[in-house]
């Protein structure tokens, strides 16, 4: 397992480093398709005028912005384990960010509509774990959007993608820091994760209903959408 998923510590070190180009790093990565991907995955929540949101994982603070923008009455609040991710936040117009750990989440059960998870959940120690407890903070009925990388099913696929991952995390780790290792975090962690299908039996198995899911980029990346029960 990456040492990144092990030690939270050195995880908070690296995302803050990181955190000034975190922006560019996943256009990049995207093909600048993520914006689009996120304003799909706001849309697929259905939120109610006055929803309250946990945007979870938060880098910059994209869903909060996002929420703002389509439910201005609704309250969005941006978790995050790195301060340097949660004062881009703040300073991207992000009203309510607090620094939290997505395996002990400090809100009480059923607090929130929808729970938005960009690019996070591989970096979890524990998949099922952080999923029970989004499911524990999350109200009857309301649901999980989650945008992530995810292994494709095709073993041959498979190792092309992590290659090309690496070679492209390696080369802007290069280019931008000086430090080629910086970005194959992304590769690193995908090796221990799941398959968008997989993760999808594992959300129906938490006790979500009505979970879907759409792949993109022959199923390296996939937004899923999940109802709690």
């Amino acid at each position: 397992m990456p040492i990144e998923k092990q030690d939270p510590r050195l995880m908070r070190e690296m995302f803050g480093t990181i955190a000034p180009r975190y922006d560019l790093i996943t256009r990049l990565f995207s093909y600048g398709m993520d914006g689009w991907w996120k304003r799909t995955g706001v849309d697929l929540a259905s939120l109610p005028e006055q929803a309250v949101v946990l945007d979870l994982a938060c880098g910059t603070g994209d869903f909060s912005k996002l929420v703002a923008r389509r439910r201005p009455r609704a309250i969005a609040v941006a978790a995050d384990l790195t301060h340097p991710m949660l004062r881009l936040a703040r300073a991207g117009g992000v009203e309510q960010a607090v620094c939290a750990d997505a395996m002990r989440l400090p809100f009480p059960e059923r607090s929130f509509d929808c729970v938005f998870v960009g690019y996070g959940l591989r970096n979890f120690p524990r998949l099922d774990a952080a999923v029970r407890e989004i499911e524990r903070v999350t109200k009857p009925g309301g649901v999980l959007v989650s945008l992530d990388f995810f292994l494709p099913r095709s073993p041959i696929l498979r190792r092309f993608y992590l290659s090309y991952l690496w070679l492209q995390g390696a080369f802007w780790g290069l280019l931008l820091h000086g430090r080629p290792r910086i970005y194959t975090y992304i590769p690193d962690s995908l090796r221990s994760f799941v398959s968008m299908e997989d993760f999808s039996s594992l959300l129906r198995r938490s006790g979500y209903r009505e979970v879907r899911a759409r792949g993109f980029l022959c199923g390296g990346i996939a937004l899923h959408w999940a109802a709690k029960a």
